[in-house]
C-alpha cells in the first residue's frame, strides 16, 4: 500500500529538511515542497496552499519569529479557517530552535560541549544566532568557517550554513527526543501524525 503524500510549504532549505523528516517519521512520503523564498511569500501563498489542501495532504511551516507573541495568533491572522487536510504548524521562534532541543546530537555536530546548549531553545530572541554562536567555538574547522559569517560579508550566516545544518537534519537529528524540549515541536509532530493517520 502506497504511503500517503504530503506536500508542503517552508521559508527555506533548512526548513524543507525538517519538514521531509517529520513527514517519513509520520509515516508518510514528502511530495514536492513549494516556497522556499522567505517568510512574505508564504505568507502571501498561503489562501493558495489552503485551497490546494482541499483535494491534497499539505504541511505549512513558518518561523514566529518576532512577528507575534505566540504561534496561535499568528496562525489565526494567517489563516483563521484552515482546511481538515492542512497541517499549518509554526516554529517557536525559529525552526533551529526544534535542532537546538536535541542537545546531545548537535554537540556533537558541531563539536561542541553539550553543557553549551541552551536548555529551553524555545526561549531563545535568535535561535539561528546562537547556533552561529555555538559555531564560533566549534573545535571542527569546517563549522567554524562554514557556519559563521564573514565580517565583511553582510551575512547573518556563514557560506555553508544552509547545507550543513540540512546534512545534520536528515543524518543526525532525532526529533522526538527534541520535541521533549520543544512544545511546538511536539505539537507539530502530533499534527503531521493524525493527518497520516486520517489519509
Amino acid at each position: 500500500m502506497p504511503l500517503p503524500v504530503v506536500a508542503a510549504a517552508v521559508e527555506g532549505d533548512v526548513d524543507e529538511a525538517v519538514v521531509e523528516v517529520l513527514i517519513e517519521l509520520a509515516g508518510g512520503q514528502a511530495g514536492t515542497v513549494y516556497g522556499k523564498e522567505g517568510k512574505p511569500h508564504l505568507r502571501r501563498q498561503i489562501a493558495g496552499y489552503n485551497n490546494a489542501a482541499r483535494f491534497s495532504l499539505w504541511m505549512v511551516l513558518v518561523d514566529l519569529d518576532h512577528e507575534e507573541t505566540c504561534a496561535p495568533t499568528l496562525r489565526e491572522r494567517w489563516l483563521p479557517d484552515p482546511v481538515p487536510n492542512l497541517c499549518f504548524r509554526v516554529a517557536v521562534r525559529e525552526v533551529e530552535a526544534w535542532l537546538l532541543a536535541d542537545a546531545e546530537t548537535l554537540s556533537t555536530y558541531l563539536s561542541v560541549a553539550k553543557s553549551r546548549i541552551p536548555a529551553d531553545p524555545e526561549r531563545l530572541q535568535n535561535p539561528k544566532q546562537t547556533v552561529v554562536n555555538l559555531a564560533r567555538r566549534s573545535r571542527r574547522r569546517d563549522i567554524r568557517e562554514g557556519l559563521v559569517p564573514r565580517p565583511e560579508g553582510g551575512r547573518d550566516v556563514g557560506p555553508t550554513y544552509n547545507s550543513q545544518l540540512v546534512e545534520y537534519v536528515k543524518s543526525h537529528w532525532r526529533p522526538h527526543v527534541a520535541a521533549e524540549r520543544s512544545v511546538s515541536l511536539r505539537q507539530a509532530l502530533r499534527c503531521i501524525e493524525q493527518l497520516v493517520q486520517n489519509a
